[in-house]
């Protein structure tokens, strides 16, 4: 059973194959927490509570004169703001007389079959063949204003549970919903480590591990996207906890704009993570009669280590929250014409490239900004997604005939959730635009955002996708967005709405994706934000990749894509082999190290390949014959970093496995050349232990593998890569 239920104590326990979580109603009828963390005896794990009298932690009036009792010290499901817990809080509501302190009460539970779904919001789904059922806890506040649902899906082969939240107003007036967050979790002891994921517009997701000390430490977004700054992805773990060893536990937020994560050690050494949408320009007036549902929150426990952490995450996302054609069909090998031509082309220099790219077995060429409206450079088109005829020379049906012609797909590049004021668009409609009546707008790259919390807005722009969409043969549509969102106002929401505009936005957004989804099954949709700056769980569901970073070197992808994986399959990572000196560094690595690095991605190629030679045209074919030869092994092997290009000085490592251990991939890129030095091993992981393995015709016990490791091949130029294939010979 995933779901346990002891009635008579008002205990919940749930299970998944390898981890437990639990909560109790109290005497009292507050939701505490008991556990989160390894699976064990079920019982009731309230006994661990201690209770003491301490000051200036007030009771509340239900307990009367038990000191001891203050929800200032208590582990809980769901704290609410101004209950007398001083802590960060869950919900915080503001009522009809202008109150904001809450306190909710148990009133029930239902065990639902299957995993529950959220209305206009992505959430991992169930399978045929997986278990999973929900529990719903029912809390009521004490001034009978409010229902709480708290929503656990319990996926027990994926080892992961979620969490969403359903407020339901039932009073006759409506309320202000400041604050909602999809989980919270406390821990009565343990001294953690926050791992997070900072960065910033071309350096995205760099990892960093930090002891949690007194008081909050957090991250977060009020850019109207998850950022490139930080991302929805948090992991405690024990201190001790390594790749391989230890007690880890993590947590994604399914959810494409603002978030706030938080840890909080309190003055008991009690520790609190709390993750839902970001309060800072959150303001929800919830009407009577009328529900709102939270994004959810993925969480899983590991006892082996991050290794095993990502595993989790990686298996999940792949099978159970991308959808669609391309969760598991090949995708094809690219070639997107951005960094090879950016602005400057036309019909016939496209054409060019795509026939020397199909000359090298590229599959897909991807047309990118620059191709309608008055688009020559960044400042002006936005909006008007009118094919420019006169620039390309032919109409866009002619274009991708003659790119078919060739026996290559068709792709392109739309950002629709953009608008420039050098627009017809803009001309029309300048409301349409998020901006606030009276001040001059916030430019970012010369443009404004689109209201996508308006259906009006929305149907014009996906009318005009649709016209360009179903007037060629397009197999591919890279959807893009290029600033933050400032200024925000809507010109059709009252003053006491406003606070709604930055989720109604992301539900607008998730709405636009999902319709060209089911009209255009057959169409790859790669997620972009100027690179990586909506790299999250939510974008997953709508889009199976994403463009990783605008940072296509291949040496600073090294960290971008290990921090990437810590949560985000493999699978999801669009990374492309760019040209030389590259653009964003002015490095040089060799191109085989390029293609090492793409390759740990969706793979394909930005460049203009007209201007390579012959040697580099025959080295492209053949790691094209080698991406596809090991594509399953790649896009649905288990992921091992082995080392940390952070920390590591001469090599990085990591490696693919396959899941029944029959064969392996280690991919090492060279980080320094010194003369006369050491010698360098790595140990690999995933492998059969009785297994025998062969390695360029010699043989190696698995078990000698993994204990003992390989030497590493010795460099003989800067950033010289090697990939290494492993297998299993037959009993």
């Amino acid at each position: 059973m995933a779901i346990l239920l002891d009635t008579k104590n008002r205990v919940f326990t749930l299970q998944t194959n390898h981890s437990m979580y639990q909560m109790k109603a109290d005497r009292y009828g507050v939701l505490l927490h008991t556990l989160f963390g390894e699976k064990g005896s079920v019982f009731d794990y309230s006994y661990l509570i201690t209770y003491a009298d301490r000051g200036f932690s007030g009771n509340p009036y239900d307990v009367d004169d038990e000191r001891t009792y203050s929800l200032d010290a208590l582990p809980q499901e769901y704290p609410t703001y101004g209950s007398g817990d001083y802590r960060g809080s869950a919900l915080k509501v503001c009522y009809p007389d202008g109150t904001t302190s809450c306190e909710l009460r148990y009133v029930g539970y239902e065990v639902l079959e299957g995993k529950y779904s959220i209305p206009g919001l992505p959430a991992i789904y169930q399978m045929e063949e997986n278990k999973a059922d929900t529990l719903v806890i029912t809390l009521e506040d004490t001034r009978k204003t409010f229902y709480v649902h708290l929503y656990y899906g319990v996926m027990e082969d994926l080892d992961i549970i979620t969490r969403s939240v359903r407020i339901e107003n039932h009073s006759d007036k409506p309320v202000f919903l400041e604050n909602v967050q999809s989980t919270c979790v406390d821990y009565l002891h343990g001294e953690f480590d926050l791992h997070t994921f900072y960065g910033r517009h071309i350096k995205e997701r760099n990892y960093q591990r930090a002891p949690i000390h007194h008081g909050v430490q957090s991250v977060g977004s009020t850019r109207g996207m998850s950022s490139h700054q930080y991302n929805p992805f948090l992991i405690l773990s024990d201190k001790r906890t390594t790749e391989t060893f230890g007690n880890c536990y993590g947590f994604s937020f399914l959810y494409s704009g603002d978030f706030l994560g938080s840890a909080e050690y309190d003055t008991y050494n009690q520790t609190r993570l709390l993750l839902g949408i970001n309060p800072g320009n959150f303001n929800y007036r919830l009407d009577p009669g009328k529900t709102f549902c939270s994004p959810e929150v993925a969480m899983a426990y590991s006892g082996e280590g991050l290794e095993h952490l990502s595993h989790i995450f990686h298996r999940a996302f792949r099978n159970n929250l991308c959808r669609g054609k391309f969760k598991k069909a090949r995708r094809p090998v690219l070639l997107n014409s951005w960094e090879g031509v950016y602005f400057d082309f036309n019909g016939e220099k496209l054409v060019q490239m795509a026939r020397d790219a199909a000359s090298m077995g590229i599959e897909l060429f991807v047309m990118d900004d620059g191709w309608f409206g008055k688009r020559d450079k960044d400042v002006s088109g936005l909006g008007d997604w009118v094919v420019n005829e006169k620039k390309l020379g032919c109409t866009l049906e002619e274009l991708s005939d003659q790119i078919h012609a060739l026996g290559m797909q068709f792709g392109i590049w739309f950002e629709p959730e953009g608008i420039s004021e050098d627009s017809d668009l803009y001309r029309a409609h300048p409301d349409w635009a998020l901006q606030i009546p009276g001040k001059a707008p916030t430019r970012s790259r010369y443009q404004l955002v689109l209201d996508f919390s308006r259906q009006d807005v929305r149907d014009y722009i996906f009318g005009q996708m649709c016209q360009v969409l179903d007037s060629a043969k397009i197999e591919y549509l890279k959807w893009d967005f290029n600033r933050s969102i400032t200024d925000i106002y809507s010109a059709l929401l009252p003053a006491d709405q406003q606070g709604e505009v930055t989720h109604r936005y992301i539900l607008g957004l998730y709405d636009m994706l999902d319709k060209l989804g089911r009209r255009y099954p057959d169409m790859l949709i790669e997620g972009c934000c100027g690179g990586g700056g909506r790299f999250d769980a939510g974008m997953l569901y709508y889009s199976p990749q994403i463009w990783a970073s605008d940072n296509t070197d291949a040496i600073e992808r090294l960290s971008i894509q290990y921090g990437s994986s810590f949560c985000y399959p493999i699978s999801a990572v669009g990374s492309h082999v760019s040209q030389c000196p590259n653009e964003q560094t002015g490095r040089y690595a060799p191109i085989n190290t390029r293609a090492t690095v793409a390759m740990s991605g969706t793979f394909g190629y930005e460049l203009d390949v007209n201007h390579m030679t012959p040697v580099e045209k025959e080295v492209v074919k053949a790691q094209i014959f080698e991406f596809k030869k090991y594509y399953d092994l790649i896009q649905y092997g288990n992921y091992y970093r082995l080392t940390d290009p952070l920390k590591t000085k001469d090599y990085h490592c990591w490696q693919f496995a396959a899941e029944d251990r029959s064969e392996a991939l280690l991919c090492i890129v060279a980080l320094q050349i010194r003369p006369n030095g050491p010698g360098c091993w790595t140990r690999l992981r995933g492998l059969d232990p009785d297994g025998i393995y062969e390695i360029d015709g010699k043989e190696y016990p698995g078990d000698v593998l993994m204990r003992a490791g390989i030497p590493l091949p010795k460099a003989t130029e800067e950033y010289e890569s090697f990939r290494i294939y492993i297998r299993k010979k037959q009993a």
